[in-house]
Protein backbone atom coordinates (compact mmCIF):
# COMPACT_ATOMS: atom_id res chain seq x y z
CA UNK A 1 0.00 0.00 0.00
CA UNK A 2 2.82 2.34 0.91
CA UNK A 3 4.72 1.60 -2.31
CA UNK A 4 1.93 1.15 -4.87
CA UNK A 5 -0.88 3.14 -3.27
CA UNK A 6 -4.30 2.03 -2.05
CA UNK A 7 -5.85 2.06 -5.51
CA UNK A 8 -3.33 -0.16 -7.29
CA UNK A 9 -4.82 -3.51 -8.42
CA UNK A 10 -2.07 -5.46 -6.62
CA UNK A 11 -2.85 -3.60 -3.39
CA UNK A 12 -6.53 -4.43 -3.82
CA UNK A 13 -5.71 -8.11 -4.31
CA UNK A 14 -3.62 -8.03 -1.13
CA UNK A 15 -6.47 -6.34 0.74
CA UNK A 16 -8.88 -9.02 -0.44
CA UNK A 17 -6.51 -11.80 0.62
CA UNK A 18 -5.78 -10.15 3.97
CA UNK A 19 -9.51 -9.94 4.67
CA UNK A 20 -9.77 -13.70 4.19
CA UNK A 21 -6.77 -14.26 6.46
CA UNK A 22 -8.25 -12.04 9.17
CA UNK A 23 -11.56 -13.86 8.93
CA UNK A 24 -9.89 -17.26 9.22
CA UNK A 25 -8.19 -16.03 12.40
CA UNK A 26 -11.50 -14.95 13.91
CA UNK A 27 -11.25 -11.19 13.29
CA UNK A 28 -14.64 -11.06 11.62
CA UNK A 29 -15.37 -7.35 11.98
CA UNK A 30 -11.93 -6.24 10.81
CA UNK A 31 -12.12 -8.66 7.90
CA UNK A 32 -15.55 -7.44 6.84
CA UNK A 33 -14.57 -3.77 7.01
CA UNK A 34 -11.42 -4.43 4.97
CA UNK A 35 -13.28 -6.47 2.36
CA UNK A 36 -15.97 -3.81 2.12
CA UNK A 37 -13.30 -1.15 1.50
CA UNK A 38 -11.67 -3.40 -1.09
CA UNK A 39 -14.99 -3.85 -2.87
CA UNK A 40 -15.68 -0.10 -2.88
CA UNK A 41 -12.28 0.66 -4.37
CA UNK A 42 -12.55 -2.10 -6.94
CA UNK A 43 -15.99 -0.83 -7.96
CA UNK A 44 -14.64 2.72 -8.41
CA UNK A 45 -11.44 1.71 -10.19
CA UNK A 46 -12.24 -1.47 -12.09
CA UNK A 47 -15.99 -1.11 -12.54
CA UNK A 48 -18.88 -3.22 -11.36
CA UNK A 49 -18.56 -5.88 -14.06
CA UNK A 50 -14.87 -6.65 -13.51
CA UNK A 51 -14.30 -10.21 -12.23
CA UNK A 52 -12.28 -9.01 -9.22
CA UNK A 53 -15.03 -6.59 -8.22
CA UNK A 54 -17.56 -9.39 -8.51
CA UNK A 55 -15.31 -11.66 -6.43
CA UNK A 56 -15.28 -9.15 -3.58
CA UNK A 57 -19.03 -8.57 -3.86
CA UNK A 58 -19.75 -12.30 -3.77
CA UNK A 59 -17.56 -12.70 -0.71
CA UNK A 60 -19.33 -9.83 1.06
CA UNK A 61 -22.73 -11.32 0.30
CA UNK A 62 -21.59 -14.73 1.50
CA UNK A 63 -20.16 -13.32 4.71
CA UNK A 64 -23.36 -11.37 5.38
CA UNK A 65 -25.31 -14.62 5.11
CA UNK A 66 -23.09 -16.37 7.69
Amino acid sequence: KRVLGEEHPDTLTSMHNLAYTLRSQGYYNKAFVLLERCYQLRWQILGNQHPHTQLSLNALNSWRAD
